[in-house]
């Protein structure tokens, strides 16, 4: 895990359980087991829900990466920790659960 990656779990942190895991190229990270967004190219970028579309209105939309069809915040508001308590929280109760892994 590289430096970026390890500042967004720290800082992210003290609102739940964070974990970020390698995929594709990039990183996905979870916040309490739901899956919250990307990181790519030491970029955070979070899913769009009702708290996120309130709370970064002003936030600028991309997409993390070449051929993605879903277009993201990319947040960089790591020195507000009550939005980002506030923002993870309340993407937490928006998002879906888990899907089970099916029985093989």
């Amino acid at each position: 895990m590289n430096e970026f990656n390890e500042f967004v779990r720290e800082i992210f942190s003290a609102a739940g359980d964070i974990v970020i895991r390698s995929m594709m190229g990039g990183y996905l990270i979870y916040f309490n087991g739901k899956l919250i967004g990307d990181i790519c190219d030491n970029e955070l970028f979070l899913k769009r829900t009702p708290t996120s579309d309130k709370l970064l209105a002003d936030s600028e939309l991309h997409y993390p990466y070449e051929g993605s069809k879903t277009l993201m915040y990319a947040f960089d508001r790591f020195e507000d920790m009550d939005l980002i308590t506030e923002l993870l929280k309340g993407m937490y109760a928006e998002l879906p659960e888990k899907k089970p892994k099916k029985a093989k």
